[in-house]
């Protein structure tokens, strides 16, 4: 972008702090009859450059009217005012947003046109500084969907997403870590790899996302039993001291790009493997990894829905990681139900704790499941012969050396917590009898999105049988976990129309 003269006194807005949250979208409120509006021409939806002393943003305009903001006045979203640093009663200047060269780049890759590196980088770089509006973010991932990059430019837009976000050196090797594609319910083995690995005497900074369309993400897991909002510096301490740490990735800007992308890939659902590759490689990387496993559920009703679509990723993965430096190991399983009983951040974190305590209930496909990787991370390392990593981590496990280590990420990242239990609850039951034949993944997700999940932690879904079971009439099948009788009248009403979420019949 061209830099901007600095503004003449008549320019200046009062800043008034509306607490209005559009999540991470930067948006500017000015009146309608504000002289800057009048004088620039702008109109509702308008993309602006928003200056606050030295530092600037590129915001989408809302107008007002009536008594909301005067006409010398100017509000800003929640993101944006963080963004800016901005205090009440502050002054900003309001101009029109200059040409982004990179948008010329981004029109010829959605006409199909092979990008070279420094294409990337200048889209990456305008996408990363919050640039981008959501719409040009959506022709964006719209333009990478299906097919759309090819590998060549997989690279490239992993390296310039690197390169242009903060990174992490840990002056080791290995550096492990572990992701899941997503997709699968209660999947939330990172809770216990990550104790496991550290405890075996491996770096593993673990960093993770919020949901985005799920009922939870690893980050909202972990935030019920301790803080995930840590800085690069934060991290950086609990790594050292504890070998290993579980936090939310956005708050330390690696690869910030892909927090935006992020932003609207998740409704437009659009499946690319050039994209997700990517965004995976790219966090890993800047997160000092040298090595990682990714955890890829394959199912009819997971994110990854045939073997040969697992087959197509996996290369993909390989092949971009090999060009980056970094090992990519992939562990394909099945993918037809949810892992666990949980389904919502606290109800997982129970399903963790248990797991961790040795309690007689807890979930044995979220420990086999989560010993299984933790095994391959550990056959990553030169002490571990293949074949006995599996093993091993069993055994710190079924010792408590686990838990006592995940207890002590938790003091270290500022304290642990007991997760919250809702106080509604209801009981769906079998019409008749027989056996458990589907669990669909995504439909019990959203159910448990509509009773409160992600928002609500305590909020989701806990399952009582699984594929295969035998069920009696009346039996229950699955408890509905809310906070407030709207949500848990909202998630009832899901249930009215015929959709599988549990299914029972005869086989």
């Amino acid at each position: 972008m061209r830099p901007r003269a600095p503004a003449s006194p008549t320019d200046r807005l009062v800043l008034r702090r509306l607490g209005i949250d559009t999540y991470r979208d930067f948006v500017a409120y000015l009146h309608r009859e504000s002289p800057v509006c009048r004088a620039e021409g702008f109109e509702a939806q308008a993309r602006v450059e928003v200056r606050y002393g030295d530092r600037h943003i590129i915001a989408t305009l809302h107008t007002t009217s009536g008594s909301v903001l005067g006409v010398h006045e100017a509000g800003l979203s929640e993101a944006a005012w963080r963004e800016l640093g901005a205090v009440e009663g502050g002054s900003i200047s309001v101009h029109h947003a200059a040409v982004l060269d990179s948008l010329s780049d981004l029109r010829a890759k959605v006409y199909g046109k092979i990008l070279a590196p420094g294409q990337w980088r200048g889209i990456i770089e305008d996408v990363a500084a919050g640039h981008y509006s959501d719409l040009e973010l959506a022709a964006l991932v719209t333009a990478c969907a299906g097919e759309g990059i090819n590998v060549d430019e997989t690279v490239a837009l992993t390296r310039a997403m690197v390169e242009v976000g903060e990174r992490l050196d840990w002056g080791t090797r290995p550096v492990v870590d572990k992701h899941s594609v997503g997709g699968l319910p209660g999947n939330r083995t990172t809770l216990l790899v990550v104790p496991i690995v550290a405890e075996a005497g491996l770096t593993i900074p673990k960093t993770s996302s919020r949901a985005i369309t799920s009922p939870a993400g690893t980050a909202d897991t972990m935030e019920t039993l301790a803080p995930v909002t840590l800085s690069l510096e934060q991290i950086r301490r609990v790594v050292e001291r504890e070998r290993g740490c579980i936090v939310w990735g956005d708050n330390a800007r690696l690869s910030p790009a892909d927090d935006f992308l992020i932003r609207v890939e998740g409704p437009l659902d659009f499946d690319s493997d050039g994209q997700l590759a990517a965004s995976i490689l790219s966090k890993k990387i800047a997160a000092g990894s040298t090595h990682v496993l990714i955890d890829m559920p394959v199912g009819p009703t997971a994110k990854i829905r045939s073997l040969q679509g697992a087959q197509h990723l996996t290369q993909r993965l390989r092949t971009v990681g090999a060009a980056l430096g970094l090992h990519v190991s992939v562990d394909v399983a099945d993918g037809a139900q949810p892992v666990g009983r949980g389904i919502g951040p606290a109800l997982e974190a129970r399903d963790v704790l248990a797991v961790l305590r040795g309690e007689p209930g807890a979930p044995p496909d979220l420990r086999a499941r989560a010993l299984r990787l933790a095994g391959r991370i550990l056959e990553f390392s030169p002490t571990f012969a293949a074949g006995t990593g599996e093993r091993a981590a069993a055994e710190i496990l079924d010792s408590g050396r686990a838990w006592r280590r995940f207890q002590a990420i938790c003091e270290a990242q500022g304290g642990m917590r007991e997760p919250p239990r809702a106080p509604l609850h209801s009981v769906v039951t079998a019409d008749a009898a027989g056996v458990c034949l589907e669990i669909n993944n995504r439909h019990i997700a959203q159910l448990a999105k509509l009773a409160g999940a992600p928002r609500i932690p305590a909020a989701g879904v806990e399952l009582h049988v699984r594929l295969g079971d035998a069920v009696d009439k009346d039996q229950p099948l699955f408890t509905i976990h809310a906070e407030a009788p709207g949500e848990l009248a909202y998630a009832l009403r899901y249930l009215d129309a015929p959709r599988p979420i549990v299914s029972v019949g005869v086989r």
